[in-house]
C-alpha cells in the first residue's frame, strides 16, 4: 500500500486534538503509511468559498493537491467537509483542461503547478475500499457492545456521481465499517438529514442550525442510541457543541456521547477512552464511560 498525506483540515487541530490522536493510533495499528501534509492550508470550506469564489477556491485546493503530488502521495481526509473540497476541486481540475490552466497561472506565481497525478480520500471510504469489514473485524481485540447512531453527513456521499459509494438516500458501506468493531448500526428515522452546521448555517442562522440538531438528536435518543458516530469534525462539533448550546437555548438535555469513527475504531483495537481523547468532548457522560471500561477524570 502506497504512502498517504494526512490532511487535517482545520477544525481537529483548533477544537478536538482527540480525533487527531485517535486517527494516527488506528493509522499506526494498521500499519498504514501516512504523514501529515506539511504546508496545508484550509481545504477551503467548500459552502463559502466555492460559492462565491470559484477561481480562488480552485487555487486554494489546488495548492493543496499539489502539495500532496510534488510528495508523491494520495490525499487522506478525515473531514467530508474537506474530502468534499478537495475531491471536487480534483475532479474539476482534471476533467477541466480550461480550469486546469486557469488555475495553474494563479499556481504559478508561487511556483506550483497542479497535475492531477494523485486522488483525493476519505478516511471511512479509504478503509472500506482498502481493507474492508471483513479484515477491519479481523483486527478487532475489544467488540464494542454499543448501539451506534451513525451520521454519514452530506459530504461524503454527494454528489453521488463522483463518490460512486453506492445509494445516496440508502447507503451501507459505513454503518459495516461501524458494525466490524461489534457495535450495532442503529436504524432511525431522517438518519440522512443534515446535521444542521453545513453550508454557512451555523454561522448565519445559529438557532436555525440548531433546530436542526435538536430534531435529529430527538430522533437519535428515541431509537435508543448509546453515541453518535460521525467521520466529519464540523458535524462532530454540531452533535457535540450543539447539545450544550441546545441545553442553553432551549433547555433540553441530551447528554449522548459524539464520537468520530477513528474513536470508534480505536476503542475496537484496544486503546482505552481517554488515550483517543474521547474525554476532551464537551459533551462527557459517566454511564457511557463506564460501559467502555474508562472514567472521566
Amino acid at each position: 500500500m502506497s504512502k498517504l498525506s494526512l490532511f487535517l483540515g482545520c477544525i481537529v487541530p483548533n477544537r478536538y486534538p482527540g480525533i487527531e490522536k485517535a486517527t494516527q493510533l488506528c493509522l499506526d495499528k494498521l500499519d498504514i503509511d501516512c504523514f501529515d501534509l506539511p504546508g496545508a492550508s484550509c481545504c477551503p470550506a467548500p459552502g463559502v468559498f466555492r460559492s462565491f469564489d470559484k477561481p480562488t477556491w480552485l487555487a486554494l485546493a489546488g495548492r493543496n493537491i499539489v502539495l500532496s503530488e510534488e510528495l508523491g502521495c494520495d490525499v487522506l481526509t478525515i473531514c467530508n467537509g474537506c474530502y468534499g473540497s478537495l475531491t471536487d476541486a480534483n475532479h474539476e481540475l482534471k476533467e477541466d483542461a480550461a480550469l486546469k490552466k486557469s488555475t495553474n497561472v494563479h499556481l504559478g506565481k508561487i511556483g506550483k503547478k497542479y497535475e492531477g497525478t494523485v486522488d483525493v480520500r476519505h478516511i471511512v471510504e479509504f478503509l472500506y475500499d482498502e481493507f474492508g469489514p471483513e479484515k477491519i473485524n479481523e483486527m478487532v481485540v475489544k467488540p464494542l457492545d454499543l448501539k451506534v447512531a451513525l451520521h454519514y453527513g452530506c459530504h461524503l456521499v454527494k454528489p453521488s456521481k463522483e463518490r460512486q459509494l453506492g445509494s445516496v438516500e440508502q447507503p451501507t458501506f459505513f454503518d459495516e465499517l461501524i458494525e466490524a468493531t461489534g457495535a450495532e448500526s442503529i436504524d432511525y428515522p431522517d438518519k440522512m438529514a443534515c446535521c444542521g452546521a453545513g453550508g454557512g448555517v451555523r454561522s448565519a442562522l445559529l438557532e436555525k442550525s440548531l433546530e436542526m440538531t435538536n430534531h435529529k438528536l430527538s430522533r437519535i435518543r428515541d431509537a435508543g442510541a448509546d453515541c453518535i458516530v460521525n467521520a466529519c469534525p464540523f458535524c462532530h462539533l454540531q452533535f457535540d457543541s450543539g447539545q450544550a448550546e441546545i441545553r442553553e437555548k432551549f433547555a433540553l438535555e441530551y447528554n449522548i456521547p459524539v464520537l468520530h469513527y477513528s474513536q470508534l475504531l480505536g476503542l475496537a483495537l484496544g486503546f482505552p477512552p481517554e488515550e483517543l481523547g474521547i474525554d476532551l468532548n464537551i459533551i462527557t457522560n459517566e454511564e457511557f464511560f463506564e460501559k467502555l471500561g474508562g472514567r472521566i477524570e
